[in-house]
């Protein structure tokens, strides 16, 4: 009975989300008409809803928000912004379940666990975290998942599945989506959430890239005192990084603070592939001396050399201002669908590099241009990967921090040598541009050689009449299919019209019964009107991005 009064709860959410998404997108639902400023004001005001029906919803939900997040081809980039700010703060729950939990969990190694802190130093949707000392005299935390949270995840995640089976069956809602692959990764990524054994291991690796920088420190793991459900670190205390007034009173530089933290963060991405993938002020604070302090390791992003030589490509690209080049890059690297008219992408691409990407720089150059691309792929072809988002995301993050230490901070100036071997080599050697140079001249020498040939071969078609030429025209192409939907749009206009007014007359008549008829026949008709607006409209949201008649 519980089961099924929480897969309702989960459903209601669900339907309603679904019936929002599709009011806001409706131009006559706007009262005084549809206005950039209108519809942010309603984007806010849905996402905080959102956000709100998360947190009730529990642990996983507050989970599946933060990976909600990472996809900003799914939801508008109002509700992405209050998604990715989510913070999963909830009641604590009982010391003697803490207890409880570390003694089946440690058993007899438990004794090694004194000076429990009953009060905890926080508490979240999957775990609370403990002050405690070793009998070795080692300062430690722990980090205790709460109580029967794996059934209550399973169940969330069958339902979940369940939601996106349908989504997938609906065409308006499936057509260029694979909701049941994105169910699956959420519960992959979700039920790792729930081994701290993962956590302990991103840990480790990640203290391990920074164990010659004196400037970033990463608790150490205790592995004999973590376990699935119990993570046992050192105790590393600090100012929180945001808090520009106390590092003041410590005699700390927070500019200093700010430009060791967004090094730190490029040296991740560039050097290492290895990153923070929530590195909100929550997870960062600086120690005594002003070193960086990075904690909870739950989240973390992989990216893979095939993924960072791309972006090393797209990066060049980006810094020549080469749109079509970057285009061309977007599309072998998957970000944009196959098959479709890349001119409109093209120009818009063209409109971010100028305005994200020319001199001088503005101080939230990172978060503007993050910005524009949530704009960019939301309902359009586009596929970012997940890493790349979360990065997007971490660095935006970085940079309100940077902004609120040091009001000159620029992350643009501070990434130009991080950057330099992704335009060079894309970080993968140092001979690689040499190497792509010389692939280039190859593919230039062999189109060369083979143009006589192919020449010939196409001034002999042209004599025989067997040379055809195809011109396609984008822009009438869309003309064309907005005019075949405006023409459809109003036939089924004229004909809902007419029954409605025909079931009007009958029903008025001496025999009103026979007016279920002309309604029955409306409800189809209404139907198919109902599908084209909604076809109308998914066409008109790339054409209203700005720039796109450019």
């Amino acid at each position: 009975m519980l089961g099924l009064l929480r897969a309702l709860r989960i459903w209601r959410a669900v339907l309603t989300l679904l019936l929002l998404l599709w009011w806001d997108g409706q131009p006559w639902t706007y009262r005084g008409g549809l206005t950039a400023e209108r519809r942010l004001r309603r984007q806010q005001q849905r996402a905080s809803w959102l956000t709100g029906e998360l947190l009730s919803l529990g642990s996983a939900f507050i989970k599946l928000g933060q990976l909600l997040s990472a996809r900003p081809d799914i939801l508008p980039a109002g509700w992405v912004a209050e998604l990715a700010a989510l913070q999963d703060s909830v009641p604590a729950f009982s010391f003697d379940q803490v207890q409880t939990v570390l003694e089946r969990e440690l058993g007899p190694r438990c004794a090694e666990v004194i000076d429990l802190d009953p009060e905890p130093l926080g508490a979240a949707s999957l775990a609370q975290v403990h002050r405690a000392s070793l009998r070795s005299g080692r300062q430690v935390v722990l980090k205790v998942q709460r109580p029967g949270l794996d059934r209550l995840f399973r169940l969330d995640l069958e339902v979940m599945q369940q939601v996106a089976a349908v989504l997938q069956r609906n065409p308006n809602w499936g057509r260029g989506r694979d909701w049941p692959a994105m169910a699956r990764e959420c519960r992959r990524v979700l039920l790792r959430e729930l081994d701290f054994r993962v956590e302990a291991q991103y840990a480790a690796r990640f203290r391990q890239q920074f164990l010659d920088d004196e400037r970033i420190r990463i608790p150490g793991v205790i592995w004999e005192l973590s376990t699935r459900r119990v993570l046992c670190l050192d105790y590393l205390p600090g100012i929180k990084v945001n808090d520009r007034e106390a590092l003041l009173e410590a005699g700390i530089d927070p500019a200093a603070v700010a430009e060791v933290g967004a090094a730190s963060y490029l040296k991740q991405l560039v050097r290492f592939g290895f990153f923070h993938a929530d590195p909100h002020p929550g997870n960062l604070a600086v120690a005594s001396d002003g070193a960086l302090i990075y904690y909870d390791f739950g989240m973390m992003g992989l990216l893979s050399d095939g993924l960072r030589r791309r972006l090393g490509a797209m990066v060049r690209a980006a810094a020549a201002r080469d749109s079509a080049a970057l285009v061309e890059e977007m599309q072998a690297a998957g970000v944009i669908s196959g098959g479709i008219d890349v001119g409109p992408v093209r120009r818009l691409v063209r409109l971010m590099l100028q305005e994200a990407l020319t001199p001088p720089f503005t101080a939230n150059v990172i978060d503007k241009l993050s910005g524009d691309l949530y704009d960019l792929v939301y309902g359009q072809p586009f596929r970012l990967p997940v890493e790349l988002i979360f990065v997007m995301r971490a660095l935006s993050t970085f940079e309100g921090v940077g902004r609120s230490l040091d009001p000159a901070f620029s992350l643009v100036a501070i990434a130009k040598p991080y950057l330099l071997p992704l335009m060079t080599s894309s970080g993968s050697g140092s001979n690689d541009l040499f190497n792509e140079l010389g692939r280039q001249v190859g593919a230039l020498s062999s189109r060369a050689a083979a143009f006589p040939r192919r020449l010939d071969e196409s001034l002999e078609r042209l004599e025989q009449g067997d040379l055809q030429l195809q011109v396609r025209l984008g822009e009438s192409d869309r003309q064309f299919r907005r005019m075949a939907l405006a023409q459809q749009s109003i036939g089924q206009s004229v004909l809902l019209g007419c029954l409605a007014l025909a079931t009007a007359i009958v029903g008025a008549s001496a025999r009103p019964l026979w007016s279920i008829l002309p309604a029955a026949a409306a409800l189809p008709v209404g139907l198919g009107w109902f599908r084209m607006q909604v076809k109308i409209r998914r066409d008109q949201r790339l054409e209203q991005l700005p720039g796109s008649n450019r």
